[in-house]
């Protein structure tokens, strides 16, 4: 099993569903083995991929997977799941699908910003530390993460309104 024919194989069929291929991931578990299939995507409102989109898209890439000769004879089981909030922004597409959510970023001088995703570029992020803003350039980090939020805010009706 080779994570790059892998990815071969299930690129174009996460494409027909809107998806992105993040990561292949091949794990030994025990005799068998889990291949795990990470996806990304906008989304029907621009923050990520729904779980039916995941699930429909499970389906062909797993008949995929079936057909082709890539997997070899070896067992395995088969997991897609989404980027979730553990995995690192590590693209600009990340940082936009994020937009709003509190986010730790290490900087690669060693200095750590937390701070609300406001707005994007391909090069940086605007950043709301504590109300002020800051941008960051994306070379300048050396790992973000999302913190998750049990109680995230909801939007005023004035960043509503400005878009």
């Amino acid at each position: 099993m080779k994570e790059s024919q892998i990815a071969g194989v299930l690129t174009p069929i996460l494409a027909q569903f809107g998806l992105e291929l993040e990561a292949v991931e091949i794990i030994p578990a025990g005799k068998r083995r889990l291949l795990r299939v990470v996806v990304d995507g906008d989304g029907p409102d621009g923050t990520g991929p729904l779980l039916d989109e995941i699930a429909e898209a499970s389906k062909a890439a797993s008949a995929a997977l079936d057909s082709a000769d890539v997997t070899g004879n070896a067992a395995y089981t088969f997991e897609v799941t989404s980027r979730g909030v553990s995995r690192p922004l590590e693209r600009p597409r990340h940082w936009r699908r994020n937009a709003g959510r509190l986010v730790t970023v290490r900087l690669a001088e060693g200095d750590a910003i937390t701070g609300r995703i406001v707005s994007s570029t391909d090069e940086s992020v605007r950043l709301d530390v504590n109300g002020t803003s800051q941008e960051v350039r994306f070379a300048d980090v050396e790992r973000a993460l999302i913190q998750v939020e049990l109680n995230r805010p909801t939007a005023t009706r004035s960043e509503d309104e400005e878009g």
